[in-house]
């Protein structure tokens, strides 16, 4: 656009100034309108304008054949700024399948009944630690409550009300806010954490009473690992953003080769993380997959949503991995920087030949017919180029 801005009248002028120069210069208006046309065909802005289209849809293309939804064709010209990735844990580098591989009740807590309210506190909810708290539930043969005023607590944890009271399920930064003793439990939720797992508690926020501890394990998926190396090799640096407690972060990141861990960071935590990578002038691109990734993939340049997570996160992206597989993030990226360079390669091609065209048809050594077939030469010449 701001090419065409600038080309455009120059090129009416040009066109003008021939007419005029072959008048006045010899007399002949027949021989000054011939070349003035010259001038309109043979910069008939149809390579110019095509160069960007043509490459974006080749580059589309090509991502939806790769299982890459661009739902928003702006990131594929920004997306060459980019110098740092940012990805959330759970769903987007790891299988987003934890299961329950400790369940810890408090004195005075039957395991039975911790279950039982934990199932009934996570009742209706489709976050995957819910489903692994229902799936133990199930498996242990606990009956689940009836629940109301259920109502997510984002980056810390739920609420709802089970058998009167007001029971809480979340991190140990929610036990804290609300004033929850876990001492308790401090020394296994430790051990747990230092083995990577992510530790939530269960407490009566009404009494302040902790009725237990849950902890969660989750695999990484196998292309995390070769996702970050290829990031790596691209030059670009690699940040993990995560709500889980440290030691589950550090675990997960263990074999990832990853240049930064911020870890028990809130949604909002995230987005200023973003911003915070952003200073410098460097691109951000941000990978997540759930309703807390939200606000980052938002305030990222370049946001790309899981296929496999919520529609909140796949709405605030511009692109959308529909097989939630990490490798992806590294071939968007490429596709990306593949689509600017064949759109640098055909706006410079068409300005070019045009800089070589307009002087010869000014001049006369080029009819309006052979200016024509020139032109439409051109617009084929970029179309290849983006097509390859």
């Amino acid at each position: 656009d701001r090419v065409a801005a600038v080309f455009v009248p120059l090129v009416l002028a040009v066109a003008a100034l021939t007419f005029l120069g072959w008048w006045l210069a010899g007399g002949d208006a027949q021989a000054g309108i011939l070349n003035a046309v010259s001038v309109l065909v043979i910069a008939c802005p149809c390579a110019l304008g095509l160069a960007t289209p043509a490459a974006i849809m080749a580059g589309t293309g090509a991502a939806a054949r790769a299982g890459i939804l661009v739902r928003d064709a702006e990131v594929l010209e920004v997306a060459h700024r980019i110098g740092a990735v940012a990805f959330d844990k759970t769903g987007t580098l790891t299988e987003g399948k934890p299961r329950v591989v400790a369940a810890l009740p408090a004195f005075g807590t039957a395991l039975p009944d911790l279950l039982r309210l934990a199932a009934a506190v996570q009742a209706g909810s489709e976050h995957p630690l819910a489903r692994a708290v229902q799936a133990a539930a199930a498996e242990a043969g606990a009956a689940q409550g009836a629940a109301q005023d259920v109502r997510s607590l984002p980056g810390r944890g739920v609420e709802a009300t089970v058998d009167g009271r007001r029971l809480v399920l979340g991190s140990a930064r929610l036990m804290t806010e609300l004033g929850v003793d876990t001492m308790p439990l401090a020394a296994a939720a430790a051990a747990l954490q230092e083995d990577g797992r992510t530790v939530s508690y269960l407490a009566d926020a009404g009494a302040l009473r902790l009725f237990g501890a849950f902890g969660f394990g989750d695999a990484l998926k196998p292309g995390a690992a070769a996702a970050v190396a290829a990031l790596r090799r691209q030059g670009l640096r690699t940040v993990m953003l995560t709500g889980d407690n440290p030691g589950s972060a550090r675990a997960a990141a263990a074999g990832l080769a990853l240049d930064e861990v911020v870890a028990e960071v809130l949604p909002d935590g995230k987005a200023a993380a973003v911003a915070r990578l952003r200073q410098g002038g460097r691109g951000v691109a941000m990978v997540g997959d759930g309703v807390n990734d939200a606000p980052a993939l938002a305030a990222a340049d370049v946001g790309m949503a899981m296929g496999t997570g919520t529609d909140a996160a796949m709405g605030a992206a511009g692109i959308t991995l529909m097989r939630g597989d990490p490798r992806l993030v590294p071939a968007a990226l490429d596709i990306c920087r593949r689509t600017y360079a064949k759109i640098r390669q055909g706006l410079f091609w068409a300005f070019a030949y045009n800089v070589l065209g307009i002087p010869l048809a000014a001049l006369g050594y080029l009819s309006p017919v052979v200016a024509g077939a020139a032109m439409a030469l051109s617009s084929v010449s970029v179309v290849a180029n983006a097509l390859l």
